[in-house]
């Protein structure tokens, strides 16, 4: 069994395995624009090409809730 941790429950097995998939992928860069960045550690992520340095979610480079932040804060710019 992949997940000895995850016992009970396809749904929750399902789940997980979506969640380690997310954190162990790699992710676009914004700065090289390289698929290069992977987690370094909870909410840290690092670009293994440009040494570029992101804060992102614990097993996600972007969360919906940031992405929220970044929209808000562009509109407040361009008034």
């Amino acid at each position: 069994m992949a997940n000895a941790s995850i016992r009970y429950g396809v749904s929750l097995r399902k789940r997980m395995q979506s969640v380690s998939k997310e954190k162990k992928g790699r992710y676009k860069c914004d700065v090289c624009g390289k698929e290069a960045v992977k987690r370094l550690g909870t909410g840290v992520w690092k670009c293994r090409s440009c040494g570029a340095t992101y804060a992102g979610g614990a097993y996600t480079m972007k969360t919906s809730t940031g992405d929220t932040f970044n929209r808000v804060i562009r509109q407040l710019q361009k008034e």
